[in-house]
């Protein structure tokens, strides 16, 4: 699909009638999941009022020119901002993979990996908010926002995925310094491009978490004799007689990626986690609550 078409008014209209009809069950699977956990302020435990200085951080796209320190930045060639305690931890940045990959169930009962993704993050962005933090997703060039305004365009813009490739990678735009940040994903791509956004964020001081979110047909790999496999987008095939000799080189594939995941989030003093969309999603939920009021 050209660029053009995917901006035609018919497109446009068709994909927003689209997102709006997807909006209220995401919106209210997304409430009933937070109303499970206990809401309280998760965010920073330094000691101060709130106001205190804590450091200049370079101006990013979405600042507002009114919060430059223009006396500060006179001494460089860039743009600060004089950032406090309060305004560092307070914000929390959501990247949720809406790759092909990621619209896989294996079974109709099951929601899809993206599904699950986008209702986690929306519940997170919810008990946050509600705490008085600001949340942002990280494709997107504009600064973390609280109140309930915010949490519709989170919702809108998670839902409007168009042209998605076949397995995605986290590309954040914009990541507070002292700030933390959760990426949801099958993290079936190449690794080394969230090794390297795990590096900028420890960088600048952003701790957070990677949520690996998988189907049990993943997991198990439950084939067996002619087996044809095709990739989502419908861009990979192939095809085996003897699917069942693929399974043990196929986990032991999947075990080296989950360790390796694990060890990029150890020394960058970020959390792993994996949720199954078979399971319930309020565990996975409490423990993602739990991780970021720690690093708060």
């Amino acid at each position: 699909m050209t660029e053009t078409a995917l901006h035609t008014p018919d497109s446009l209209r068709s994909r927003s009638e689209a997102v709006a009809a997807a909006l209220p069950p995401l919106m209210a699977d997304a409430q009933h999941l937070a109303a499970t956990v206990l809401l309280g302020v998760h965010g920073r435990k330094r000691a101060g009022t709130g106001d205190e200085f804590w450091q200049y951080r370079p101006a990013e796209p979405g600042d507002s020119y009114r919060a430059i320190d223009w006396r500060r930045s006179a001494r460089s060639d860039g743009h600060f901002l004089r950032q406090t305690e309060w305004q560092a931890a307070q914000s929390v940045m959501l990247g949720v993979d809406d790759a092909a990959s990621m619209t896989f169930t294996g079974h109709a009962s099951r929601p899809s990996k993206l599904r699950r993704a986008q209702t986690l993050a929306m519940a997170l962005a919810i008990i946050a908010i509600r705490g008085g933090e600001r949340v942002g997703l990280t494709h997107l060039a504009e600064p973390p926002r609280g109140g309930q305004a915010q949490l519709m365009r989170l919702a809108a813009a998670l839902m409007d995925g168009v042209d998605r490739p076949e397995y995605g990678e986290p590309k954040p735009q914009v990541m507070p310094s002292g700030g933390r940040a959760v990426f949801f994903s099958d993290f079936l791509g190449d690794p080394s491009a969230i090794e390297q956004v795990l590096g900028r964020a420890a960088d600048r001081g952003v701790k957070g978490a990677l949520v690996q979110i998988l189907d049990p047909d993943e997991e198990v790999f439950p084939f067996d004799g002619r087996t044809l496999f095709e990739s989502m987008s419908g861009a990979i095939r192939f095809e085996t007689l003897k699917a069942k000799a693929l399974r043990e080189e196929y986990l032991a594939r999947l075990a080296a990626r989950k360790d390796a995941l694990s060890a990029m989030a150890r020394r960058t003093g970020w959390r792993f986690h994996v949720h199954h969309t078979d399971s319930p999603a309020e565990p996975t939920l409490l423990w993602l609550y739990q991780a970021l009021e720690r690093q708060g």
